[in-house]
């Protein structure tokens, strides 16, 4: 019998397209922890940063602030979040309200302090240096060579970039039009920095429908693809987003949405992609392509919503509030035999 060309291109699809959906559910599956990490951090959970000494920052608002801890998990400072105003004599008395946190290479600390307009500028050992002022910062990023990036509520660029002087050095960035409503639309875009090994900097849009991800260089330059989540099982989600925004639109009040984007973690080395969308993990290569998709679970079983995510050559930490931080081998790691 003589086979039609067009059958044999649809036969030829089909198989092509289950051969693909076959590779990539290898890909698919659950991560559950190795273990818990800095037991009793957990409530306000913010931020989870490694420095280059190998020390971890951890910020959790308000209580217990920005925690510092040496290699061994030991705790070595403790920066308490006060009432009191920031006084540059004191150790402990630097931050009011902390929403996020990095530290450079030199092992300056950097805290998006919400509850003073500003970014406090810390020694390695905690002492306060400087603080910049910026109405409303949500996230800071830190470039190398004392530059600082930060996001705000406010600004009309999604990006400002401040010297070690503390002064404007550039900002960058234009909204999406996601809503025909201005302090709407920019509510929208607010948005999670990141910086890699490299200095490009990345930015996770945490309310667009489609979960997404864009790439600077260090001068605002686009630095590849903008990464985003759409794969046929998320665009239920995406539509229910657009129609809440239609909805809130006509409303005039202050939004109100629940984050899409809940995290984002950077592999410094190679510049793949980790997403968090609430206890889905999602693993992005450094064009796009999505390489994996993971439920995460704590070692009891309990699953994770991911607001934190740092990732290394062999394992993942991530962190969720409340429910605290945890390690995670990294899927495909390299084993010594």
């Amino acid at each position: 019998m003589k086979v039609q060309p067009s059958r044999v291109a649809v036969l030829l699809c089909l198989l092509l397209c289950l051969a693909a959906r076959s590779a990539f559910a290898q890909d698919e599956g659950e991560l559950t922890a190795k273990k818990r990490l800095f037991p009793g951090i957990g409530p306000g959970l913010r931020a989870v940063k490694r420095g280059a000494d190998g020390r971890t920052y951890v910020l959790a608002s308000p209580s217990p602030g920005l925690v510092i801890f040496d290699k061994q998990g030991n705790r070595l400072l403790v920066i308490a979040e006060t009432a009191a105003a920031p006084d540059a004599k004191s150790n402990n008395a630097a931050i009011r309200f902390g929403e996020d946190c990095d530290v450079d290479p030199d092992g300056r600390i950097y805290v998006a302090d919400r509850g003073v307009n500003a970014i406090q500028v810390l020694s390695s050992d905690g002492r306060l240096q400087r603080s910049i002022p910026v109405p409303a910062p949500i996230s800071v990023a830190a470039l190398g060579e004392g530059e600082v990036a930060v996001t705000t509520l406010s600004e009309p660029h999604l990006v400002i970039v401040f010297d070690k002087s503390g002064r404007e050095a550039r900002e960058f960035g234009d909204p999406e039009q996601i809503s025909v409503r201005e302090d709407l639309n920019r509510f929208l875009n607010t948005g999670q920095l990141i910086a890699d090994a490299q200095g490009h900097l990345y930015y996770g849009f945490a309310y667009m429908p489609e979960p997404t991800v864009r790439q600077y260089d260090r001068n605002g330059y686009g630095a590849g693809p903008d990464v985003q989540y759409l794969a046929v099982e998320a665009a239920p989600a995406a539509q229910a987003i657009r129609r809440e925004i239609v909805r809130q639109e006509k409303r005039q009040k202050s939004p109100s949405f629940k984050r899409v984007l809940t995290g984002v973690g950077i592999d410094r080395a190679n510049g793949e992609i980790w997403m968090a969308v609430g206890d889905n993990l999602l693993h992005f290569d450094k064009d796009g392509n999505r390489r994996a998709s993971y439920q995460i679970y704590t070692p009891e079983g309990a699953r994770l919503e991911a607001n934190t995510i740092w990732i290394e050559p062999d394992r993942m930490i991530i962190g969720g509030d409340p429910i605290g931080v945890y390690e995670f081998d990294r899927p495909g790691k390299k084993t010594t035999p």
